[in-house]
């Protein structure tokens, strides 16, 4: 309930700034079998999560990010904690934190993990990291959605702190079939190329 009070007048102010966006797929979030989720999506930006959140609308979401996202200012801290964000560090103790993450994922909560690990403004994703298929290994009932964030680059690349009103678009994708059995790079590389396929859609 509380994420609902911040993302609706977020959302206000965001069209009131000036930033407009347009949605696509987001049906396929209806299609998931099971409570939980996790989204996939290209890191382009700093305010990515802000914009997912705002799309998605509904439910609560645990964000997975470097903490240098929850570092650049004030509010993006805030707004990350207020969502439940996860500050990754990579160390024995943030992985358990991970695990207990994901559990609550299975209890209702949406997982938000950036594969590629890092911000890069450019059109198509880059290889995506290891973490994500081990995620999927351990946790084969929780279904993965690809996501495409389109011209968000443009608003907070790396350097800037006040964010840029732009056009932008958000894509989500069908849910990808995925197995304990499946190989690491085969993996990868279908939920990789799954984001491809909203890029060139």
């Amino acid at each position: 309930m509380m994420l609902y009070y911040i993302l609706l007048p977020f959302a206000w102010l965001l069209w009131h700034l000036g930033f407009r966006i347009r949605v696509e797929g987001r049906e396929n979030l209806k299609k998931v079998q099971t409570k939980g989720y996790i989204l996939a999506p290209t890191h382009v930006s700093a305010i990515d999560p802000v914009f997912i959140a705002v799309t998605r609308w509904g439910g609560r979401m645990v964000i997975f990010a470097k903490k240098e996202l929850f570092e650049i200012n004030a509010f993006l801290s805030w707004f990350f904690r207020c969502c439940g964000g996860v500050c990754v560090r990579g160390t024995k103790e943030e992985v358990a934190v991970i695990d207990r993450t994901v559990e609550a994922c299975k209890n209702g909560r949406t997982l938000l993990i950036f594969p590629e690990g890092t911000r890069r403004p450019q059109p198509l994703p880059s290889p995506f990291k290891s973490g994500l298929w081990r995620l999927m290994r351990e946790f084969p009932d929780v279904e993965l959605i690809p996501v495409y964030i389109e011209n968000l680059h443009r608003s907070m690349p790396k350097g800037t702190l006040i964010p840029i009103p732009t056009i932008c678009s958000v894509r989500f994708g069908a849910p990808l079939p995925h197995s304990p059995d499946d190989s690491k790079e085969n993996f990868l590389n279908r939920a990789r190329n799954a984001v491809i396929q909203l890029a060139e859609s």
